[in-house]
């Protein structure tokens, strides 16, 4: 890890040299596809395609998870809300990716990774092998799952495309009894309209990758 984000610094000015000044990007990016901070929030947008509306708005900033609260990073965000803004805000937000990474390694606690109960997480490979009732763990966690207690959670994160929820219920078995995830390309795509009406086909194209949709979220 630690060669890695030493080269990416390099490899990410590459990126900006090759396209963030460069002309015929600028011209084809810059006024296309707009989309205002009201409709990307109308929509419920997330992720680049919000922030670059200029939208202040990051899931590890609003409710921190998974230790967020202990790094210092920016939420970058664009001004016009166009294709060249979501294109700008993801470049950017690979600097503030990598300055997350620097400071989790300095911060890395020694010790396990995991919790070390069987009854929770798979025991390791090694004891499998020489161990039956790693085994008996182990079968038992991957054919019965695990049985929580009865009640309902909700939780978000910011992933790569924006916000990802899961809303879940237990009735105390090992399957949920209800289950709805809130995926942030579905949302996304919904302004896609908004950015294409009465502008060129082509720049269609440039839109939806500026969205950055997965399909396999969107079509459920």
């Amino acid at each position: 890890m630690r060669e890695f984000t030493s080269i990416f610094p390099e490899r990410l000015q590459e990126y900006h040299d090759l396209l963030t000044n460069n002309q015929l990007w600028v011209e084809r990016t810059k006024g296309v596809a707009t989309l205002s901070a009201q409709d990307a929030i109308a929509y419920g947008a997330s992720g680049p395609v919000l922030r670059g509306s200029g939208v202040v708005w990051d899931i590890r900033k609003a409710f921190p998870y998974s230790g967020y609260e202990r790094f210092d990073f920016d939420i970058p965000v664009g001004a016009n809300g166009d294709v060249y803004d979501r294109y700008l805000v993801r470049m950017l937000e690979m600097q503030q990716s990598l300055n997350i990474v620097n400071q989790a390694l300095e911060g890395m606690p020694s010790g396990n990774y995991r919790v070390d109960n069987p009854k929770i997480a798979p025991p390791p490979r090694w004891q499998i092998t020489g161990s039956m009732e790693a085994l008996i763990h182990h079968f038992k966690l991957y054919t019965e799952g695990y049985r929580p207690p009865a009640g309902e959670v909700f939780l978000r994160t910011e992933s790569p495309k924006g916000e990802l929820g899961f809303y879940i219920v237990s009735d105390g078995s090992a399957k949920p009894y209800r289950m709805h995830v809130r995926g942030a390309s579905f949302a996304n795509l919904e302004v896609l309209p908004l950015m294409i009406e009465g502008k060129f086909i082509s720049d269609v194209v440039a839109a939806i990758g500026s969205i950055d949709i997965v399909l396999g979220e969107v079509d459920r």
